[in-house]
């Protein structure tokens, strides 16, 4: 028997963190896993692992996990073989095409999109083949407020500072929980340490959430804040910078101060406090404490991008770091000098240049919100989708009003997911095509070495080897791309595998031939627990891309939106409201089907403060009814003095036990989907992003 080490790093959220994984080839042959542990000479993680990475093991022997290509017929699956699978999906989404117009097909990618490198080089490879403006992601589900902000401030939807959190003084946090994601838009490995050592050096940690998350458990100070009205706390605290002369100029090329300063005036913290719950007092002691810092970044994430002023909220945010010095600037919030750079290679995006067919949602990038998924499915007429690629996506889950979207999914002409599983959304696909599971594939980060907190860069070689009759992610693409062109006529460019197009991307880089690391992917391949490229600094001026190459601080959408703002909140009696949340063990719900990650105390439970539970009769660990606008749930209630009274809070991903579901471990978890309650119609209206936080709900006993 023979052991050896390989070193990688875990590609399942965010963190990249480095792995030491020890295999072991057996007697017959077969090469088993028999360890994996934080990589303590790993460059940016430091040793640092959390248990997702530990359930690679259970990816890897998963049985319920897909292994050749399936078609339904009927209920009833069947392998087929690649070919014949290509021909397939070739001949039905062409005779589709033809007879009812390109965007009869839409596309829905989700998260896991941008974890695998195949699917971030070759997707569009056959997907573009396809010229339909139905395109959807999970985007639009989760940060698409960034992306929007970045492009109309900066030029560019990837142009996103990131909190230099090794190095800064005070850290204003809202709707952010790093200590259950490892950063999220802020690729960060074992935060906990960073956020210890912040204070240790004599820093200020302050979180504001709905909910006294983990991270807020460890803060200096916690604000509860009435969900949705983040927006309110922001002009609060942006305006008292400007009303008490708390400002400083920035170094950086500016355009609309003025204007911004004029058009939030009437939003005074005295005005906000009632609004969002958080007295006045409070609102401008943090913007003097944030103001007098040597150094401090103001970061929101999902509590803020996955409501009804996404946008506002993160335009505002980077308001407050620009006005007060702190963009761009060590210890605040600076870009990434990334060793393959996208926003170098890539165009800065597009909005709104064309909408949905039914509601008139914007597109960003390419990509229509995918709230109007379902019932651009479900409404008749020119136009409507009749045929559905899902990629790597669970959306029956993941997207405001599952339900809807599984009626939808019902009436499909034809369906194709390229998944690992027989999953909620999968179920209702023709035809299912899996890949190569994460161990079996090489992987580079694009996506989250832009979002990381350090440069830093890494080439993770594959640990087991690709099973005979198995194809990766990218080959799936090539070979649906190939039939698809056979099938329409069409003329394919030539292309190459992923690794060589990191390399070039490597050569051609900040880091590659022209500087004096000469990096190119070879070199790469020479440093397994990967290479430090140095902390974040100033570069924001050098890589802007508005035409005028300034900052446009006051964005015409963005002022406009303000408008929407002012209009008075309208409430029911009696109302809860209802807001999301996430645990270190469970980032997509196909992660439920791992035991290393479901066992342990439940996490499925609706949280909610004792005085409500109280005033409705419950008790704890009683079964309830949770009403919306949209559905009905049955789940558990948990009494926790952690939340905000007024408020209850979900989990995302629960409710697996559907017909036809193939996933064993997940399919005998309790819990309820959070998002058969998440209304379609509650969006940021200027994006188009689901408000999935800040959702009005009833609560009564089952």
């Amino acid at each position: 028997m023979t052991k050896t080490l390989h070193h990688r790093a875990c590609h399942l959220c965010e963190a990249i963190c480095g792995l030491t994984i020890e295999t072991e080839i057996q007697a017959d042959g077969v090469t088993q896993i028999r360890s994996i542990k934080g990589d303590a000479q790993d460059s940016f993680s430091r040793g640092h692992i959390c248990p997702k990475a530990v359930a690679l093991q259970d990816i890897q022997n998963d049985p319920d996990r897909l292994r050749q290509p399936m078609r339904r017929i009927g209920e009833q699956w069947q392998a087929i073989g690649w070919n014949e699978a290509f021909a397939l999906v070739a001949e039905r989404l062409a005779a589709i095409q033809e007879l009812h117009g390109k965007n009869a097909v839409a596309v829905y990618q989700g998260n896991p999109s941008v974890h695998n490198y195949g699917l971030m080089t070759h997707s569009n490879y056959f997907l573009g083949q396809l010229k339909t403006r139905n395109r959807f992601s999970a985007t639009s589900v989760d940060q698409l407020p960034h992306h929007l902000t970045s492009y109309l401030m900066y030029g560019h939807g990837l142009l996103l500072p990131i909190p230099d959190i090794d190095h800064t003084a005070f850290m204003l946090i809202l709707g952010g929980n790093p200590l259950a994601s490892n950063g999220s838009i802020m690729t960060v490995p074992d935060v906990e340490k960073r956020l210890k050592a912040l204070k240790a050096r004599g820093g200020k940690l302050v979180v504001v959430d709905p909910r006294r998350s983990e991270t807020a458990a460890m803060a200096d100070q916690h604000v509860f804040v009435r969900p949705g009205n983040d927006a309110a706390l922001l002009l609060g605290l942006l305006n008292t910078l400007f009303d008490e002369g708390l400002t400083r100029t920035s170094h950086l090329p500016v355009n609309g101060l003025d204007e911004v300063r004029r058009a939030i005036a009437p939003f005074r913290a005295e005005v906000m406090g009632e609004r969002c719950g958080v007295p006045a007092d409070t609102i401008r002691q943090l913007a003097r404490d944030f103001a007098a810092a040597e150094s401090a970044v103001c970061y929101g994430r999902m509590g803020v991008s996955t409501q009804a002023f996404g946008s506002l909220c993160h335009w505002l945010i980077q308001l407050i770091n620009l006005v007060t010095g702190n963009l761009d600037q060590p210890g605040g919030a600076l870009c990434t000098t990334p060793a393959v750079d996208l926003v170098a290679t890539t165009a800065g995006g597009h909005f709104n240049a064309w909408q949905s067919r039914v509601s008139g949602l914007p597109e960003y990038g390419g990509e229509l919100p995918v709230a109007a998924l379902a019932e651009e499915m479900l409404t008749p007429g020119e136009g409507q989708v009749r045929a559905l690629i899902t990629v790597a996506g669970n959306p029956v889950l993941s997207t405001p009003n599952g339900r809807q979207l599984e009626q939808a999914l019902e009436g499909l002409e034809f369906m194709l997911s390229i998944d690992l599983y027989i999953n909620e959304t999968t179920r209702h696909a023709d035809l299912i095509l899996p890949s190569t599971a994460p161990l079996e594939h090489d992987h580079y980060d694009t996506t989250f070495n832009l979002f990381a907190v350090r440069n830093v860069t890494r080439f993770n070689e594959a640990v087991l080897a690709k099973p005979e009759g198995s194809l990766h992610d990218w080959e799936i693409f090539v070979g649906l791309a190939q039939a698809f062109a056979a099938r329409t006529g069409n003329t394919l460019k030539p292309t190459m595998a992923p690794e060589q197009m990191i390399d070039l991307g490597l050569r051609y880089g900040p880091y590659g031939e022209q500087s004096a690391h000469k990096l190119n992917l070879a070199a790469l391949r020479e440093q397994p627990h990967g290479i430090d490229l140095g902390p974040l600094v100033p570069n924001l001026a050098g890589r802007l891309k508005t035409p005028s190459a300034q900052v446009e601080a006051a964005p015409a959408q963005l002022v406009a939106d303000l408008q929407r703002f002012a209009l008075p909140p309208q409430s029911q009696r009696g109302e809860l409201i209802l807001i999301g949340r996430r645990h270190v063990r469970s980032n997509n719900s196909w992660m439920h089907n791992y035991h290393r990650l479901v066992k342990g105390k439940p996490r499925h439970q609706l949280l909610m403060h004792p005085e409500d539970m109280a005033g409705r009769g419950l008790a704890d660990g009683q079964r309830v009814r949770v009403r919306s606008r949209v559905g009905m749930v049955e789940v558990e209630v948990a009494a926790s003095d952690d939340m905000m009274p007024g408020v209850v809070s979900l989990p995302h991903g629960w409710g697996h036990a559907r017909p036809g579901v193939r996933m064993d471990i997940a399919s005998a978890q309790p819990g309820a989907s959070a998002n058969d309650l998440t209304d379609e119609r509650q969006l940021d209206a200027l994006s188009g992003n689901a408000a999935l936080n800040g959702v009005p709900v009833q609560v009564e006993a089952a």
